[in-house]
């Protein structure tokens, strides 16, 4: 990757292979226990600032990174903290607005291993990968130091291991069925494990539920004490115009309305992100019915916004993009935006979908807005293989409109060649066009075939 020091990138590899020896994310113990323990021994970093706690199935990246650049346009050091990442593991942890560097990535593991130990030798289960880098980022965010945090919650919301954080604003996103098998198979379920975020006298955030999450979400905020605004009463999208490169937006906030906001991000469910984002960090300020934020350093703010792999181009004539969705409310999202802000004669999707998530689900709400799927997999080992993927896309698409190629590369070529195929003699519309989807991993490596750097 350019720019990059080839022996600062492999010291990352080691590190990242000596944290890929412990838990994935994708194994949790339930218990706050160890993280805890971690935080102690390094004296409690996560307290040395406020905290924006970001929860919620679908939107919490995008929503993470719009709350930094707002609060960076606003004249605060902020640190920020995501997961999973796309291309590079230095993206989940960034100051002032940039991914931190592979040196410093380095040094905050360094800093932390020898507690990490100490932590594992006390206790049967071992700190898992994602407590570690919690714990790097909240230690790393001390050492720069930050004013504020954006936090992104891993999978769920109670038992994460960034709720040893106490926020001062918890947002809850959209909250849909992913996860069954450790926050539960109905909305309510999820949603009160989503919930624990709220703390006492802690502002909650809330974008539009439906009826079964937002019950046990409002439940939480009256039980602990805590202040709500909720889309669609205090705070929303009044108006969105598609335009050039994103869309350009009118917003309620909590202390009136900003309009002419430019959002380089396509799709409805981005310009509802921007309005939790907007109210998240008024919130924060303390802006209400009485004032409201500078509008200007709001529009700048917005027009900065960067987020990878959310329906981002890569390529021009034909068009490819590239999606992060991984479950059936993220595609149906993504589905919607290319229907309504996308005009392509014929569009082709690259699938690749992780084997724990919902294969059908997700392919079920792309068929109604792609001409054909080219069925693949990724590096990952937990990557679905292709010929089951492309067994549950027959029922959904036919034969005929399916294809398999085993590797990202064939296929992202492949997509190409047939989206190329469509003629448009009459110009009024968009030609063909490419997007790759179906996970967190398929996005990031069609952005790195693509050449784009990590964000």
């Amino acid at each position: 990757m350019s720019g990059i020091d080839p022996a600062a990138l492999q010291e990352l590899r080691v590190v990242e292979a000596e944290l890929n020896e412990r838990w994935p994310e994708t194994k949790i113990e339930p218990s706050l226990d160890r993280i805890r323990a971690l935080t102690e021994l390094l004296a409690e970093p996560q307290r040395g600032y406020p905290v924006v706690h970001v929860a919620g199935t679908n939107g919490k990246s995008s929503t993470t990174r719009m709350t930094d650049a707002l609060l960076t346009r606003l004249g605060l050091r902020t640190g920020r903290y995501t997961s999973p990442h796309l291309q590079l593991a230095t993206e989940r942890i960034g100051v002032d607005g940039a991914p931190i560097s592979p040196e410093g990535y380095v040094d905050a593991y360094r800093d932390v291993a020898p507690f990490v130990s100490m932590v594992d030798s006390r206790g049967d289960v071992p700190m898992s990968k994602f407590e570690v880098l919690t714990g790097m980022a909240f230690a790393a965010f001390a050492d720069a130091p930050v004013e504020a945090a954006i936090v992104e919650v891993g999978l769920g919301g109670t038992w994460d291991a960034t709720n040893v954080a106490d926020a001062t604003i918890a947002v809850v996103c959209p909250v849909a069925l992913d996860h069954a098998e450790y926050l539960g198979d109905d909305l309510a379920s999820i949603a009160a494990e989503k919930a624990g975020i709220i703390k006492p006298g802690s502002i909650a955030i809330v974008a539009a539920q439906q009826a079964e999450a937002q019950r046990p979400i409002l439940e939480r905020a009256a039980e602990v004490d805590a202040t709500v605004a909720r889309e669609g009463h205090e705070f929303g999208v009044l108006s969105r115009t598609v335009a050039v490169g994103g869309q350009v937006l009118s917003l309620q906030g909590l202390g009136g309305v900003y309009d002419e906001i430019f959002l380089p991000l396509h799709g409805e469910h981005q310009a509802r992100n921007a309005a939790v984002a907007l109210a998240s960090v008024e919130a924060f300020f303390g802006a209400g019915a009485e004032r409201k934020l500078d509008v200007e350093a709001v529009r700048e703010g917005f027009a900065a916004v960067v987020s990878p792999g959310r329906l981002e181009r890569v390529r021009s004539a034909p068009a490819v993009l590239v999606d992060a969705a991984h479950n059936p409310h993220g595609a149906r999202a993504l589905a919607d935006a290319l229907s309504s802000e996308f005009s392509f004669r014929r569009l082709v999707a690259v699938v690749g979908v992780l084997g724990d998530k919902d294969a059908r689900g997700i392919l079920a709400e792309l068929e109604p807005v792609v001409e054909e799927v080219v069925l693949t997999r990724t590096s990952s080992p937990r990557a679905l293989d292709p010929d089951e993927l492309a067994g549950i896309a027959r029922d959904l698409f036919g034969p005929d409109r399916i294809v398999v190629e085993p590797r990202l590369d064939d296929a992202v070529e492949t997509a190409i060649q047939l989206a190329e195929e469509t003629e448009d003699p009459g110009g009024s519309v968009s030609g063909g066009g490419v997007v790759i989807t179906g996970s967190v991993v398929t996005a990031g490596e069609g952005r790195a075939l693509f050449g784009k750097e990590p964000a």
